[in-house]
């Protein structure tokens, strides 16, 4: 559980936060982000598991960032993590805006995404693990955007009880395949398809879905366009570029849908529809 004291009562101090300063300021050249790792390995030697409080880019959240490779990311080096794909689907804002994202973690992407967007747009932070979405709740509960539902469910290819397997030393990495790890631990969560997430949802249309399952992103896209009508293809599919993993091709899958790929970032695809 979190803790439930006020944001702030973990603000990091000394040394932590002069290297945090640092780290957050360095370039993505090799030798910047080789500086921040061995600065970050200092400063994770000497939190002794508490966690920290911080605002990043206007929003608030509560990092534990043990054994979780996102929450490190995003308390040290964020302005490496994928802020081309949110800019990309913050501009996509209109009244009526949808973001569903799937493998949420613990917010980091839907949190960027309301902050830009209006106020009557939708997001679905999507995320299976209990420790995880207990952390995604709170970050949600510190920011005051009010567009948020988070969902604690997998999505994939059927609608039930599945196992999920995750990775003991890097939390967020969490799949319905199991994990490229040598130690692998299993909970069993509920799950839906994408079709039937929106369906329950009442969307008629999906601006953007950001897919982050570690490898099973097959298993979710090919009965959704098995399955969905036209009208719920998303204008935007933002995907890691883990080829190797699927046992689909979900270039060729989204490119027969009439979409074509406008990016590629060091970790992630983007896919857009005209």
């Amino acid at each position: 559980m979190n803790d439930p004291r006020p944001f702030g009562t973990f603000a990091p101090t000394g040394i932590t936060r002069w290297v945090i300063d640092r780290t957050r300021g360095l370039p993505g050249s090799w030798m910047g982000r080789r500086i921040a790792m061995i600065m970050r390995r200092v400063v994770m030697k000497s939190l002794k598991g508490q966690p920290l409080d911080l605002e990043t880019f206007g929003v608030r959240m509560r990092i534990v960032p043990y054994k979780n490779v996102c929450e490190r990311r995003i308390l040290f080096t964020p302005q490496y993590f994928d802020l081309d794909e949110i800019k990309l689907i913050a501009a996509r804002n209109k009244g009526d805006f949808i973001f569903i994202d799937v493998g949420s973690n613990v917010g980091w992407y839907s949190l960027l995404v309301a902050r830009k967007v209006c106020a009557s747009s939708r997001i679905l932070a999507v995320e299976p693990q209990p420790e995880i979405f207990d952390r995604l709740i709170h970050n949600i509960r510190l920011n005051p955007f009010g567009t948020i539902k988070a969902v604690d469910c997998a999505v994939a290819d059927k609608t039930g009880e599945l196992t999920l397997f995750l990775d003991p030393l890097n939390k967020g990495e969490a799949s319905l395949k199991i994990v490229n790890s040598s130690q692998t631990d299993t909970i069993r969560v509920p799950a839906v398809t994408l079709l039937e997430l929106v369906n329950r949802e009442g969307f008629s249309h999906l601006d953007a879905v950001k897919l982050d399952v570690e490898g099973a992103e097959d298993l979710i896209l090919d009965p959704f366009f098995r399955e969905a009508p036209a009208s719920l293809y998303p204008s935007v599919f933002i995907i890691p570029d883990v080829a190797d993993r699927w046992q689909v091709d979900v270039r060729k899958l989204l490119e027969g849908k009439g979409y074509r790929q406008t990016l590629q970032t060091r970790m992630n695809l983007v896919f857009e529809r005209a």
